[in-house]
């Protein structure tokens, strides 16, 4: 009778993925040190084609990070002092920090419980409290695919339309996922995308990638990535920043894009075996009708912190990673408590799904190369801490 340990199960596993084209990556990078073109080099032209045509935009910028996508694009509006950005009070800090870089307010937002996205009454509740007040100028909406679940485009849309605001997706996450027939990338006025290692589409440091469907936004969103120049290298048309994606990260997103579709359908699958395993004991993910989730990370909600505790006590004796995102609210973190403060005079509404989500959501391991024996025993590791 064998008594081998069960094999380690990876939170993200990318070197299972890396086996598969080591011999392409490996190629990629060796013909960008014999033509010499580390920056701007064919490799990014030919992965931007590939981006836009794989979420069916009309265009796709490259650039240096996640973070980097969501400023160049709020850049180009001209968003700045005086401007109200509504964004999700439960993300990551890059989608809030670009809007105080740039000076503009952050307005938060609470969100669904279901969905973890923005929460459309909420958001047009605050709308209306900034429009009345009269102190700053409603400019944007930054809608997150938390997890990799889309957000309500058409209602965003819809809302931004109405009040003559720009709509941002950020869509680090979820790269893949889709609303009906059209993937993330084609929904907003433009789309942001990080290729941090760990995600849907990941390269081997940071880089990122705006989507859009204006040709116009395209071309300004070019300048700016490159110091703001215009035809030429040294006619600067306005102030822009070095938000440029290099080609050897250009090379690596060239040998990945080709797995992508199939990853997204075993992402899918092993979200199905989670589902099969946990519902009814976790509040597992829901998928609204007509979406299709990236599942870049899955998250289960659990009852409290200390339900959240045992479980990943439980998942840490049976040698399984977890992770929490996002343990705090952003309303609540130091570099955003006074801006929140300031957002809506008198003391914004209270964000109470927000504030609960952060102690009971719990993330698992979650990639393409999970067994359906792999799921089993992450489930059995989360009920065994109930």
């Amino acid at each position: 009778m064998s008594t081998a340990a069960p094999r380690p199960i990876a939170f993200f596993d990318m070197k299972a993925q890396q086996a598969l084209i080591r011999a392409e990556i490996d190629a990629g990078i060796a013909r960008i040190l014999d033509h010499g073109r580390f920056i701007q080099g064919p490799e990014v032209d030919a992965i931007e084609a590939g981006l836009a045509a794989f979420a069916g935009a009309s265009h796709a910028v490259g650039v240096s990070s996640g973070t980097d996508a969501l400023q160049i694009a709020m850049m180009a509006e001209g968003i700045g002092p005086g401007d109200a950005v509504f964004l999700p009070a439960f993300t990551y800090t890059a989608t809030a920090e670009v809007p105080l870089v740039l000076g503009a307010t952050p307005v938060f937002v609470d969100v669904e419980e279901g969905s973890f996205n923005l929460d459309l009454a909420d958001l047009e509740r605050r709308l209306e409290l900034v429009r009345k007040e009269g102190r700053l100028r409603p400019r944007a909406v930054i809608g997150v695919d938390l997890y990799g679940l889309p957000a309500d485009w058409p209602a965003i849309e819809a809302l931004c339309a109405k009040h003559g605001m720009f709509a941002l997706d950020d869509a680090a996450q979820a790269f893949g996922g889709a609303l009906g027939n059209r993937r993330l990338g084609t929904h907003a006025h433009a789309t942001a995308l990080s290729f941090y290692p760990t995600k849907t589409l990941g390269c081997y440091g940071d880089g990122g990638a705006i989507l859009t469907n204006d040709a116009d936004r395209a071309e300004l969103y070019r300048s700016l990535r490159t110091h703001g120049e215009g035809k030429t290298r040294y006619e600067v048309q306005r102030t822009g920043m070095n938000g440029r994606l290099d080609s050897i990260q250009a090379a690596i997103l060239l040998a990945k894009l080709p797995l992508l579709e199939g990853e997204l359908k075993a992402r899918a699958r092993a979200a199905a075996w989670y589902e099969s395993h946990l519902a009814g004991r976790v509040r597992t993910p829901q998928v609204a009708a007509g979406s299709s989730s990236a599942w870049g990370i899955y998250t289960v909600v659990l009852p409290d912190a200390e339900a959240r505790a045992r479980v990943q006590d439980s998942m840490k004796a049976a040698g399984i990673p977890s992770a929490i995102y996002y343990p705090k609210p952003l309303h609540h973190q130091p570099a955003y408590a006074g801006a929140h403060a300031e957002g809506i005079a008198g003391g914004p509404p209270p964000l109470p799904v927000s504030e609960r989500l952060c102690h009971q959501v719990l993330s698992l391991p979650m990639h393409p190369y999970l067994g359906e024996e792999d799921v089993a025993r992450v489930a059995a590791a989360v009920l065994a801490g109930l």
